[in-house]
C-alpha cells in the first residue's frame, strides 16, 4: 500500500467490496463509488496495514466508498499537520483522533443527536457545544504496567496501594539496581505527572480545567496542582525516572519496558496490545497510580473518534464513513486487539480472546466504573474540558524540563501560566 506522506506524495485509493451492517447508506453517485480521503497516523500499535484492514472492512460493507488514505507524518505529529492541512484547505473529510479540538472546530462538521445516538457518552469532548469528533473510545491514561519478576528480584511482593508504599517500591528497585520507572520523551515523560494530578488535583477539585479556562484558578498558585507537579519533580530528583532516558522516542520506551531495562511503565490502556503481543504478557501485571490515602483513582479520556471536515466535498458519504467504521462490530474488535481501546458504544462487549493484560487493564477500569473513581486525564481531555489550544505540547516540554532538571516547579508553573496567557 502506498500512503500519501505529505502535499506532494503519491495516495492510492483503496476499494474494498462485499456485504455487511453499518450505517444508513449513502446513494451511490451517477459516476459510480463516492470517493473520501481518510487522515490517519502510523504508531507501533497501529501501523499501515491495521488502516487499510479497517478501511476495507467497511468499504466491504459499503461498496458504494472509497477511500483514500492520508498519513500524517507521526503520531505525535497528527495535530500540528491537521492544522496546516485545515489552514491550507486541504483537510482530508475525515480525520482520527484529533486531539486540539478547539483550534480545529471551525473546520470540521458538527454531529447530530440522531447520528450520535448509539454512543455511550454523546456529549464527550463537546466544543462550544458541539460534537464535532466522535465519541467512540475510552482509554485510561496512565495504568501503571510492572514487571513482575523485577518487582520480585526487589522483594517487593505486591503492587502497591498507598504513595507512601509506591516510594518504598521504588527505593527497593533502586537499590537492587533495578531502573523503578521507564520514561521517555514527547508525551511519554508526562505519564506520571498526569496520573499525580488524577490523585492529587482532580480527585479535589474535578472542575479545575473549567476553572483554569474562566481564570478563575493558576498552575503557580494553586496548591493542588503545585502538590502534584512536586511529586513528579521528585521521582527525578531521587532518581526513580532516569533523566537520560527523555530523549528515547516513544516505540523505544515500549521496547525498554519489554526488554527489562525499568520495572514500572505508567501508560495509556492503549499499551496492553503491544504487551499481550509480547513474549512476557504473562509477567505484566497492572495497577492504578496510588494516592496518599489509598483511594482508586483512575483518570481516562472519552473521544478520541472520528472527524468529519466541514468542507469535505461529499458531507453525506463522509458521514457515512465515519459512522461505519465506528460501529461496525468487526472494527470494534480489531481496534479492542490491536490498540487495547475500549468502546464507548452502547451494547459492546469486547471479544473473549483478548490477553491477559488487556483483561487486566479493562478489569481495572470497570471496577473504576463500579465505584465512580474515574477522573479526567489531564493533558488529553478535549474540546471544552482542554487545555486552550498549544498547551498540550507545552505540559508535555515541561514535564521534560523538570525530569532533567532545567526547571524547578515554581518556573515550570509560571511558565504555564504565561503560556496559557498567550495562548487565550
Amino acid at each position: 500500500m502506498f500512503v500519501k506522506r505529505g502535499a506532494t506524495a503519491l495516495a492510492v485509493v483503496l476499494v474494498a467490496s462485499g456485504c455487511a451492517g453499518g450505517s444508513p447508506s449513502t446513494p451511490a453517485s451517477e459516476g459510480g463509488k463516492q470517493k473520501v480521503s481518510f487522515l490517519v497516523f502510523p504508531s507501533p500499535n497501529l501501523p499501515e496495514s491495521y488502516w487499510k484492514g479497517q478501511v476495507d472492512l467497511v468499504t466491504k460493507a459499503h461498496p458504494n466508498l472509497e477511500v483514500e488514505l492520508v498519513a500524517a507524518p507521526s503520531e505525535s505529529e497528527r495535530n500540528d499537520y491537521a492544522k496546516q492541512l485545515a489552514a491550507s484547505g486541504q483537510l482530508p473529510d475525515v480525520q482520527i483522533g484529533m486531539q486540539d479540538l478547539t483550534a480545529l472546530e471551525p473546520s470540521l462538521a458538527a454531529w447530530t443527536e440522531q447520528e450520535l445516538k448509539d454512543f455511550l457518552c454523546p456529549a464527550c469532548g463537546a466544543v462550544n457545544g458541539k460534537v464535532v469528533q466522535l465519541p467512540a473510545n475510552t482509554q485510561t491514561i496512565p495504568n501503571v504496567y510492572y514487571n513482575k519478576k523485577l518487582f520480585a528480584k526487589a522483594g517487593i511482593a505486591a503492587p502497591p496501594k498507598t504513595y507512601a508504599e509506591l516510594l518504598a517500591a521504588a527505593d527497593k528497585l533502586k537499590a537492587a539496581g533495578i531502573t523503578p520507572f521507564v520514561s521517555g520523551g514527547a508525551f511519554v515523560t508526562s505519564q506520571p505527572w498526569t496520573a499525580a494530578l488524577a490523585t492529587d488535583l482532580y480527585a479535589k477539585a474535578p472542575d479545575w480545567m473549567s476553572r483554569r479556562r474562566k481564570g478563575e484558578v493558576r498552575f503557580a498558585t494553586s496548591p493542588e496542582m503545585k502538590a502534584a507537579t512536586q511529586k513528579f519533580a521528585d521521582l527525578a530528583a531521587k532518581g526513580y525516572l532516569d533523566r537520560r532516558q527523555i530523549g528515547q522516542d516513544y516505540p523505544k520506551t515500549q521496547e525498554a519496558f519489554l526488554s527489562g531495562k525499568g520495572a514500572m511503565y505508567p501508560m495509556g490502556s492503549w499499551f496492553a496490545a503491544a504487551a499481550d503481543a509480547s513474549d512476557m504478557k504473562a509477567d505484566i501485571g497492572v495497577f492504578a497510580w496510588p494516592g496518599d490515602d489509598g483511594s482508586l483513582r483512575l483518570p481516562a479520556f472519552t473521544g478520541g473518534g472520528l472527524s468529519v471536515s466541514a468542507t469535505a466535498a461529499n458531507m453525506a458519504a463522509a458521514k457515512e464513513f465515519a459512522l461505519a467504521f465506528q460501529l461496525t462490530k468487526e472494527n470494534l474488535d480489531a481496534s479492542v486487539k490491536a490498540d487495547a481501546l475500549f468502546p464507548a458504544i452502547k451494547g459492546y462487549t469486547p471479544p473473549s480472546d483478548t490477553g491477559p493484560v488487556f483483561k487486566s487493564v479493562y478489569e481495572l477500569w470497570q471496577q473504576a466504573l463500579d465505584r465512580q473513581a474515574t477522573v479526567p486525564a489531564f493533558g488529553w481531555e478535549a474540546g471544552d474540558a482542554a487545555m486552550l489550544p498549544g498547551m498540550q505540547g507545552k505540559f508535555w516540554s515541561s514535564a521534560q524540563d523538570l525530569v532533567s532538571g532545567k526547571k524547578n516547579v515554581d518556573q515550570v508553573l509560571s511558565f504555564l501560566d504565561t503560556e496559557w496567557e498567550k495562548s487565550g
